[in-house]
């Protein structure tokens, strides 16, 4: 039977696997979201909150693949070796959409962002700067409690342990962005390669890919082996994907995505293609990413994103990014041939994998 019951509950012309997978995730994710942010026992405590509520569901239904949930799933099912998925388990993957979604909505805040999966964020939505802002970090607290409930009350053996395991990570991830923060607009120069590479490793663990497989292991009831094989499949896919989301920061394309093109350099981070294409760039080079990474925040326009993309290309920056993802895959990719294949669940986790290392920029 294989995943069958997955594929047929999918209005679909023959998609493949991972994408019945996929829009399976989404359709009952979703919905379980919309469940969770009724809250009837807030429904009269203040006018102005139900409007922001309203604000807060739209923003937390944006279109996007659910990749933590999926992973979550794919790690339960494998480590019980079937494929059915118990209630609690749709309501566990939605409190980590809550989780992540809070997440965003303090990072958004923080950095000025505009753009949040095709929409405004939700701090430009509320109000206008800065009172939208500390309105946002506020909605944020909210939904981090809200998705506190939702693990907790999933109702799931383990459920529990599983959460803990997720907010510990997510707890020493913050020390790396508390860096990544404090760094802004650091100059460019000699040790940058290591400490971006470091810093990609942290915020991983922040996307919550890792810690997604390794709980829905956790709450499959897996032993110490198999959990730690999944974290390593994990730490390899969290690495490319966050790797590609670098590059996606720097040369993608508007396309309604989580990420607006040229947002790193808008803000000063300094991520590993820059990074390496300064360790790699003749003297004369590295003098002109010096003077692009200098330029106050209002030149950083589009002709200066402009050159900092060539320069980055030209210098190796680029295709050095592209080889650390391509091998970050395939280790997890080696890592996922030392697991068990119940109803062809090893080739699905390939297959998402793919997905997240390979997006086009």
């Amino acid at each position: 039977m294989g995943l069958t019951p997955f594929i047929t509950a999918v209005p679909m012309p023959a998609p493949s696997v991972e994408q019945a997978w996929l829009q399976l995730v989404q359709a009952r994710v979703e919905a379980s979201l919309v469940e969770l942010l009724e809250l009837p026992d807030e429904a009269r405590l203040d006018s102005r909150w139900t409007q922001a509520l309203g604000h807060v569901r739209e923003y937390v239904l944006r279109p996007t693949r659910r990749m933590r949930p999926a992973l979550l799933l794919a790690g339960y099912c494998l480590a019980r070796g079937s494929a059915a998925v118990p209630a609690g388990l749709w309501r566990f993957a939605a409190g980590l959409e809550l989780l992540n979604a809070f997440h965003c909505i303090h990072d958004d805040a923080v950095e000025q962002t505009v753009l949040r999966r095709g929409g405004l964020t939700l701090h430009h939505v509320l109000a206008p700067a800065p009172t939208g802002q500390h309105l946002s970090v506020v909605v944020g607290d909210h939904l981090f409690a809200r998705a506190m409930e939702t693990l907790l009350s999933s109702g799931l053996p383990g459920a529990a342990q599983a959460s803990e395991h997720y907010l510990r990570l997510c707890r020493y991830t913050s020390v790396g962005r508390y860096v990544d923060l404090e760094q802004g607009g650091a100059r460019l120069g000699r040790g940058g390669v290591v400490q971006a590479l470091r810093l990609a490793r942290m915020k991983m663990v922040r996307e919550g890919l890792a810690p997604a497989l390794v709980c829905g292991a956790m709450l499959a009831g897996a032993d110490g082996a198999l959990r730690m094989r999944l974290a390593r499949v994990g730490c390899g896919v969290g690495l490319a994907s966050e790797l590609r989301e670098e590059l996606l920061g720097l040369f993608g394309e508007p396309r309604g995505g989580a990420r607006a093109p040229g947002c790193d350099f808008l803000v000063g981070r300094r991520t590993f293609p820059v990074a390496a294409a300064w360790s790699r760039a003749v003297p004369e080079v590295r003098r002109e990413l010096e003077a692009l990474w200098a330029l106050p925040a209002e030149r950083r326009d589009e002709a200066a994103l402009g050159r900092l993309r060539r320069l980055v290309e030209e210098a190796g920056g680029r295709s050095a990014t592209e080889h650390l993802v391509a091998r970050a895959s395939h280790g997890a990719v080696r890592a996922l041939s030392e697991l068990p294949n119940p109803n062809g669940l090893r080739e699905l986790l390939q297959a998402l994998i793919g997905q997240l290392a390979h997006r086009m920029v």
